[in-house]
């Protein structure tokens, strides 16, 4: 059992991940758990200290990083265009040069946000801007497979891993809006293909399905309207991060492979919690009507 700290229980000292897209929501969560855990975790993102953030919101891939040193584990800055080949490939090149060994790669980093207003997320397909498209596949799926790719090369050498993709799913419902559904859809698709490829080597492929989270995003699309309700009914970005640890501390993980796992189900069934100590159910999309 997993208690409310993770940390207490886990220990992922010795494991080395990469962490995409983690200046702040969701991978910022993700790294915070890893270092609680005690590992090395290498952030990656593209805001760094001193030049103008995505969007101008808070956090920077420095700012995580040290966060992850001071809760028990050693973060790597590592600044990363994951739409430039070169940059991923620099990435990799690094943590093989420095630790000779990858343990963990989350896919994190995703784009088609920028610029967004989220009360128009479920308009039509036919009036959305396709630069929602073309972030969505560039800076998210096309992302992650050349992520996987070249972590899966450092993992066959050491015949062990865990590629973790985070995404969006509720057993086939369809995800708000086409651009979003079909790309959340593709990671789901490729989380299932390295499976099959990947499992006679010893090495697993899962995808993690968060609910709500109160990321800087969130927060700010909420307020901007005015709206405070969004802290009753949201999850930390830490709980995912949770939900890492726990897959990534199972001895018996390749039998989880290929699927879709939500978050709130692994807090059932590892016994962690949110930061706040609640245990949130796994998000469900509205019945259709």
């Amino acid at each position: 059992m997993i208690p409310s700290n993770p940390a207490h229980a886990i220990s992922l000292r010795n494991k080395v991940a990469i962490v995409t897209g983690a200046s702040r929501g969701a991978g910022r969560g993700i790294a915070l758990a890893l270092g609680d855990a005690g590992a090395t975790v290498y952030v990656t993102g593209r805001s760094v200290r001193g030049k103008a953030t995505t969007e101008h919101l808070p956090g920077t891939i420095e700012d995580t990083a040290e966060a992850v040193t001071a809760r028990g584990g050693t973060g790597i800055p590592v600044r990363c265009n994951h739409t430039v080949d070169s940059d991923v490939e620099t990435l990799f090149a690094r943590v093989q040069n420095e630790q000779g060994r990858l343990d963990l790669l989350v896919n994190n980093a995703w784009g088609g946000y920028e610029k967004h207003d989220f009360r128009t997320f479920g308009a039509p397909f036919h009036e959305q801007p396709l630069r929602h498209w073309d972030g969505m596949f560039m800076a998210g799926v096309r992302a992650a497979m050349i992520a996987s790719r070249l972590a899966t090369s450092m993992m066959l050498q050491q015949k062990h891993g865990l590629i973790v993709s985070i995404t969006a799913w509720d057993r086939d419902r369809f995800m708000v809006n086409v651009f979003y559904d079909v790309a959340k859809n593709a990671i789901n698709r490729l989380t299932y293909g390295l499976a099959r490829e990947l499992k006679p080597h010893n090495i697993a492929s899962i995808a993690l399905a968060p609910g709500f989270m109160r990321t800087e995003r969130v927060a700010s699309a909420f307020e901007a309207v005015g709206n405070k309700d969004y802290l009753n009914f949201t999850e930390s970005p830490e709980y995912v991060g949770r939900a890492v640890v726990a897959v990534a501390s199972d001895s018996n993980v390749l039998a989880k492979s290929g699927r879709v796992l939500a978050v709130g189900d692994l807090a059932e069934e590892y016994g962690f919690t949110d930061i706040d100590g609640r245990r949130v159910p796994a998000f469900r999309m509205p019945d259709e009507s």
